[in-house]
C-alpha cells in the first residue's frame, strides 16, 4: 500500500474526519470507500446505456432520444430540489 500526501484545507481535513468517524471509519478507509465506489465518467455512461438497453427491451421498445431528454431533464429537477420535496 502506498502513502500519498494531500493538501486540503483544514475545514476540509475536519469534514472528512467527522464523515469517517459517523461511519465508524478511519479517514484513510473513508476516503478509499469513496474513491472506490465513485463511478468514473466512462463507468456512468456504460450504466446509463445498458439502462436504456434494458427499458428498450424489457418495457418500452419506443423509448426515444425525446424520452431520455425528458428523463434526464427531470431527474437534475430532482437533484437539484426543484422538484420532489415534501411540504
Amino acid at each position: 500500500m502506498a502513502d500519498t500526501t494531500i493538501k486540503i484545507s483544514e475545514s476540509t481535513r475536519d469534514r472528512l474526519r467527522t464523515l469517517a468517524e459517523e461511519r465508524g471509519l478511519s479517514t484513510r478507509a473513508y476516503v478509499e470507500r469513496v474513491v472506490a465506489t465513485t463511478p468514473t465518467e466512462a463507468e456512468r455512461a456504460e450504466r446509463t446505456a445498458r439502462g436504456i438497453a434494458y427499458v428498450r427491451a424489457n418495457l418500452r421498445k419506443d423509448f426515444t432520444e425525446a424520452d431520455l431528454r425528458e428523463a434526464q431533464e427531470w431527474r437534475a429537477a430532482i437533484a437539484s430540489r426543484q422538484l420532489g420535496e415534501r411540504r
